[in-house]
């Protein structure tokens, strides 16, 4: 198997050791992204900007790889609290068309930096 790393310009460092996308036999797995501008630093306070934050970011590093969004099959939300579920719900489903991404939304103690969004995905070439 052949995998190859990718990142996207305008996009901050991994705050540690990995890859912000990998290729690997036709799939493309892009690591959780947060609301980050290209410095670190958080956008927003509320959970629908950093939402469109890490959205961005995610898709971003999808077109990078030569994909679109349409190519994502499979995304994760992590949330610091289910009660912001609409509002990043809304943001989310924005970035997306029918039909949509199978995905998976949970509650989780802490996110790095602080946020309240993170989300990740898997994409497949020729979907």
């Amino acid at each position: 198997m052949t995998k190859f790393a990718f990142s996207a310009p305008n996009l901050a460092p991994p705050v540690g050791p990995y890859s912000p996308a990998v290729a690997a036999t036709g799939f493309v797995f892009i690591s959780g992204q947060i609301g980050v501008d290209v410095d670190g630093n958080v956008v927003g306070d509320g959970a629908a900007e950093q939402a469109v934050a890490a959205m961005d970011n995610l898709r971003a590093l999808v077109l990078n790889t030569g994909l679109s969004m349409v190519d994502v099959v499979k995304t994760t939300i992590f949330l610091t609290d289910i009660a912001d579920f609409a509002v990043v719900n809304e943001v989310y489903a924005s970035y997306f068309q029918p039909p949509f991404p199978a995905r998976s939304t949970v509650q989780v103690a802490a996110l790095p930096k602080g946020v309240k969004v993170e989300i990740e995905a898997i994409a497949m070439r020729g979907s």
